[in-house]
């Protein structure tokens, strides 16, 4: 068993969607970033690259790629199983928070979780999504941007 860590954050931007765990959650701002800046994704990468000791999501994704420009994180996600895949690893389960003073996140959860667990090919009772806001402290406090933290834990596959 191994284990990974991962965390992301962004700042808001007007004029882009708001997207967390690959759902489109209707708010005035989105998040900026070079792909479309899904906190959510972007900490459970780092987690699962983390645990297999495959560095981490700017080392596989640069922002300075223009293939990544815009991409869906939840696309990324996909990748980095496909990685671990080939590095003969498998997920057992993710547990992740999600840092926002707002929009309320309590909705669209299951929706989160169903989408992480199909990237990663993983039944959705071993993902976990929740959130917490900071209580008005610091830069998410203020509102000005979302942050997620993503702990994962993957095996190696039994020999064939």
């Amino acid at each position: 068993m191994y284990v990974g860590m991962g965390y992301d954050v962004h700042r808001f931007a007007g004029g882009r969607p708001l997207i967390l765990g690959g759902v489109s959650i209707p708010y005035d701002v989105g998040l900026m970033g070079h792909s479309d800046a899904d906190v959510l994704a972007h900490a459970v990468c780092d987690a699962l690259l983390g645990a297999a000791g495959l560095g981490d999501i700017g080392l596989h994704f640069p922002d300075t790629d223009q293939r990544f420009k815009n991409i869906s994180s939840l696309l990324l996600l996909k990748m980095v199983a496909d990685m671990l895949d080939e590095n003969n690893f498998s997920v057992v389960n993710i547990d992740a928070t999600i840092l926002a003073q707002q929009p309320k996140i309590a909705p669209y959860r299951m929706e989160m979780q169903k989408n992480i667990a199909d990237a990663v090919r993983l039944s959705g009772e071993r993902v976990n999504v929740k959130a917490t806001t900071t209580e008005g402290l610091g830069s998410i406090g203020r509102s000005e941007g979302i942050g997620a933290m993503c702990i994962a834990m993957i095996e190696r596959k039994p020999k064939e």
